[in-house]
Parts: C-alpha cells; sequence; structure tokens
C-alpha cells in the first residue's frame, strides 16, 4: 500500500491566492464574477513611457472600451461567446461577460497622446506622461 501526503508547507503558501480567488469571486456580493484578474494585464516602463498590454482573446474592437482621466486608465468592454441555436454546452471555462480593469498610475496621463493597438486579442496602449507633471530643473539665482 502506498501513502501520498502532501506537503503542509505547500499548502500554506498558496492560502493567499486561494483567499484573493474567493474575495475576487461573485460568492459576496451581486457582481459578475467576471472582474478581478480578467483580462491579465502588464504594465512595464520603457524609454521612460509607460505601456499596458492586456489580453483580451475572442473580444471585439468594438466591444472595448478605454478611458483616462488625470492618472487613472479603465479598460472596460465585454467577451460574447456564441455557440449557435440547439447547443447543449456541456463545459465552459471561457469568461464572458462585461469585464472592467482600473490602475492609477504613478503619473498624470497626457490623455491626448495615449496610443492603443489592438492586434491577436493583444490590447496594448502606450501612456505617455503629462508635459505638466514631468519634473523640471529650476536654476538657482
Amino acid at each position: 500500500m502506498v501513502r501520498l501526503y502532501s506537503n503542509p508547507v505547500s499548502n500554506l503558501l498558496t492560502l493567499p491566492n486561494a483567499l484573493s480567488d474567493t474575495m475576487l469571486s461573485d460568492w459576496f456580493d451581486s457582481e459578475p464574477a467576471v472582474r478581478g484578474r480578467f483580462p491579465a494585464i502588464d504594465i512595464f516602463q520603457q524609454d521612460g513611457e509607460y505601456t499596458i498590454k492586456a489580453e483580451l482573446p475572442g473580444v471585439k474592437r468594438d466591444d472595448i472600451d478605454i478611458d483616462v482621466q488625470r492618472n487613472r486608465i479603465r479598460i472596460s468592454g465585454k467577451k460574447e461567446l456564441d455557440y449557435g441555436e440547439g447547443v447543449s454546452v456541456y463545459r465552459q471555462e471561457q469568461r464572458t461577460g462585461a469585464f472592467e480593469r482600473t490602475f492609477a498610475m504613478p503619473f498624470e496621463i497626457d490623455a491626448e497622446q495615449v496610443r492603443a493597438e489592438y492586434r491577436d486579442g493583444i490590447l496594448a496602449l502606450s501612456l505617455p506622461r503629462a508635459e505638466q507633471d514631468k519634473p523640471r530643473s529650476i536654476s538657482i539665482s
């Protein structure tokens, strides 16, 4: 007889993720379950400009909204799946419905200069810093 034991330390290390997933679920309120970690987002800085990349597979370009206000950017939209008529779904793991992600950046965004590109299910946003928010060198007289 072979007995398999789980590693208690490994179980403890996964606890924060499990708690986070539970808090993001629709168990505690009436919000849609697709909020939280969907879509997956990467934010990085390169050459003084921040870029956001969002994975939005299956989302139509016209179903994506991007809003900018001062230092906040919001990506929202909806994803719909059409299986056709007379289909009985056995299992559905793809997230559907409305989604929204909002981020506070560490600077004021120049909303007029934000560039958005959507290709192959990846949304890329370039976020330039507003001119009035850029540091200035002050000369001493």
